[in-house]
């Protein structure tokens, strides 16, 4: 993709804030000509900060229909971003729920554009709770490392994933299945993710509202900021496919922190005040899932494709009231 204004892009799931947040960044890509963003609610289609023509349009739409996606999915698209799913802890409590959106649908949509998009590229945003726990504390995963899903989540982004990897290698689809640590700080109300917690201990301190913290203090997670985040899901695009000559999944770059870094960090940027709301509630389910997650990873092979480091939690937290407009109480 040289010339400008030839991608024709689609975005499912795109009312979610990763969703939103890379629209808003593609409205600003002087090689975007239109965008279609998809959602079971009708997305919103984000601000324009500059002088974008990006023609958008704004779907609400059922992915696990056939006739909605063949709707949805024609042939004038080249790049497709499969963002929508059900997340780790409402998959885990509702399994055919999880199967029927986060695998079925997706299936459905993968088969659907290797017949009438051949050769399209399509990335996959999966996550790193496709692995199992490490062998130990300190083991850091590469993407040779074999997954063991702890959740039904898990399982299912990984068989996702496995099926965009043969497509690919048959020459169906060019797909890049990039597993994403955990995003932080999300915006607006918590969801149904195990890992909730990791923005909400943020979000509700900085905004004058009480946060429940479901985890010890001593746990670490693996996360990294949303403009981290979709820089690299941009980045994706423009990777020439030979440059994934085995696997089209990349375990995207993050940093490892614990519960009480992360603390410290609200008190850095908010104070005492902001502190002082964080409010501890042992929750064994969220914490078994939580704990089945590795925590730290070896990025080189990112690293050599391009992608881009995250910087320090402090930053993050600025860069989350810069854009989000949350006040220090």
């Amino acid at each position: 993709m040289t010339s400008q204004s030839t991608i024709n892009c689609i975005i499912t799931g795109a009312g979610g804030f990763v969703g939103q947040a890379l629209a808003s960044a593609l409205l600003e890509d002087p090689l975007v000509s239109k965008l279609t963003l998809t959602d079971v609610v009708e997305p919103s289609s984000p601000n324009r900060k500059g002088q974008s023509k990006v023609e958008v349009r704004c779907v609400k739409a059922d992915l696990t229909s056939l006739e909605t996606c063949q709707t949805l999915f024609t042939p004038d698209l080249n790049l497709i971003y499969i963002l929508h799913g059900i997340m780790s802890g409402q998959a885990e409590a509702n399994f055919e729920l999880g199967l029927k959106v986060n695998l079925d649908s997706t299936r459905q949509i993968l088969d659907l554009l290797r017949r009438t998009n051949p050769g399209v590229k399509v990335i996959y945003p999966s996550s790193t709770a496709v692995y199992g726990p490490p062998a130990t504390p300190t083991t850091k995963i590469t993407e040779g490392d074999t997954p063991v899903p702890g959740t039904s989540y898990g399982a299912q982004k990984h068989i996702c994933e496995t099926l965009l990897d043969d497509y690919s290698r048959r020459g169906f689809l060019d797909g890049r299945s990039l597993r994403l640590p955990t995003v932080t700080v999300r915006p607006g109300k918590p969801t149904g993710a195990a890992s909730s917690f990791a923005s909400g201990i943020f979000r509700e301190p900085l905004n004058g509202e009480k946060a429940i913290l479901p985890v010890s203090k001593d746990l670490e997670v693996w996360i990294c900021s949303p403009r981290t985040v979709v820089k690299n899901l941009i980045l994706a695009r423009d990777i020439p496919k030979e440059k994934f000559p085995n696997t089209r999944i990349v375990n995207l770059p993050g940093i490892t922190v614990t519960v009480n870094e992360m603390l410290e960090a609200l008190k850095a940027v908010g104070g005492d005040e902001a502190l002082k709301r964080v409010e501890e509630q042992r929750d064994e389910a969220t914490e078994k899932i939580v704990l089945s997650w590795p925590t730290r990873f070896d990025v080189s092979r990112a690293k050599q494709l391009g992608f881009a480091d995250d910087g320090p939690l402090e930053r993050t937290l600025q860069e989350y009231l810069e854009d989000y407009g949350a006040k220090k109480q």
